[in-house]
């Protein structure tokens, strides 16, 4: 199902997180599982990986991971300030040392002059770092813009273990 750079990024994820002895979760919503499902497809991952949340939904946001209904009111599912609390609920959670989060417009509909389709917000939570969010646009297709958002997912776990 992977692009094998999908495969060789997630590999060095958990290279990296197991030699910090770090965990890792993830928040996913427009890719409904991609990252978790990369992470856990290389054998041994249990050993850094936790869990990985898929909140489609507004209300399993705030259920699962304590968004806010006031930060969805106001920025909406698709932003960065969501994408953040995403994150820093998965952290708080699940215990984890690091945890990444997206939120996206995928498309092919659903996109808004503000927020096009391919417009993705990512969180990113750490117990060693301050919480860092980002928005981007991807170009191209559903599955171009969830393999995207999948990989630069991954890119941002990466990095972060670099600190």
């Amino acid at each position: 199902m992977f692009l094998v750079p999908t495969l060789h990024l997630a590999e060095t994820v958990l290279t990296k997180a197991k030699a910090k002895g770090w965990t890792l979760a993830t928040a996913e919503s427009c890719t409904g599982g991609l990252v978790a499902a990369a992470l856990t497809d290389i054998a041994g991952s249990s050993s850094a990986v936790d869990c990985g949340y898929v909140t489609y939904s507004n209300a399993a946001k705030i259920r699962m991971l304590g968004v806010t209904e006031g930060t969805l009111n106001t920025y909406g599912a698709v932003s960065a300030q969501t994408a953040g609390e995403m994150a820093a609920g998965t952290l708080k959670t699940s215990g984890v040392d690091l945890a990444v989060s997206i939120s996206g417009i995928a498309g092919p509909g659903g996109g808004t002059p503000d927020k096009p389709v391919g417009t993705v917000c990512f969180g990113l939570a750490s117990k060693h770092m301050p919480l860092q969010t980002y928005r981007i646009h991807f170009e191209g297709n559903r599955t171009a813009v969830r393999l995207a958002a999948l990989n630069y997912a991954l890119e941002l776990l990466s990095s972060a273990l670099d600190t």
